[in-house]
């Protein structure tokens, strides 16, 4: 429910009205503007200063209709769930009181094998508060503050945290149960900044260049070199401990 391309077709709420009464025959054109004033939904406006709804503004109506029509809910307790859905959540429901990171979120929050994970995040992707953060990685306070000082793990504007720092705070987590903390997590750090610092060299010729085109490509590439260093990650890891194992490949 985040905003729509400039290209996405626009509706006057004429327009919006006419669809919304099919499912909510009591609804008006002051009815909307109320909830335009409430900041439930944003509509952009014309030059001429008429209200212009896209898809995802009319989702967002028919939601928070649907919502006080079947469960009464008042407007105090809609707009934490529209918030909760604008970060990557899953709203709150009777039965979960609570927002809660979708499965297929936290799938992929630890899946490293496509290299597309390595993509720049877009906009209106996953945004937990610190809390939420300590309840999906598993973490205490203490931890996560020895995390941030050591700069394994940083928030965004406006204090949240984004799917790297779930991913970063899960896998330390993990790491813990074998007697390992952010202190001893530090080489970690310093060899990404490394890596960080030769992909830039490679990409840095595409990212200067004004056409979108290269910016594309230079994403693509970044993506694919970030997955490939992983990969040698993994394998100078397994070659490095062969040893130990003489008897088992590792």
């Amino acid at each position: 429910m985040t905003a729509q391309p400039s290209t996405t077709r626009r509706s006057s709420i004429g327009e919006v009205l006419a669809e919304l009464r099919t499912e909510f025959p009591d609804v008006t054109i002051s009815k909307i503007r109320f909830l335009e004033a409430e900041g439930l939904v944003r509509p952009e406006r014309s030059p001429s200063g008429y209200r212009q709804f896209g898809p995802r503004d009319i989702d967002r109506l028919r939601y928070v209709l649907g919502l006080q029509r079947d469960h009464y809910l008042p407007l105090r307790v809609i707009r934490e769930y529209l918030h909760a859905i604008d970060r990557g959540l899953e709203p709150p429901r009777v039965d979960r009181p609570a927002p809660q990171v979708p499965h297929s979120v936290l799938a992929a929050a630890t899946d490293l094998s496509d290299p597309t994970t390595f993509a720049p995040r877009e906009e209106g992707g996953l945004l937990l508060s610190r809390a939420e953060l300590l309840a999906e990685a598993g973490l205490d306070e203490a931890s996560l503050t020895d995390l941030e000082e050591y700069g394994l793990i940083s928030s965004r504007d406006g204090g949240y945290f984004d799917r790297d720092a779930l991913t970063v705070a899960r896998t330390v987590a993990e790491m813990s149960g074998y007697g390992l903390h952010a202190r001893h997590l530090r080489a970690f750090k310093s060899a990404a900044d490394r890596e960080i610092g030769m992909v830039e060299q490679v990409v840095a010729p595409l990212v200067r260049q004004r056409h979108p085109e290269a910016r594309a490509r230079a994403e693509q590439v970044a993506g694919e070199l970030a997955a490939l260093s992983v990969r040698l990650h993994a394998a100078l890891v397994r070659a490095g401990l062969a040893p130990l194992f003489p008897e088992r490949p590792i």
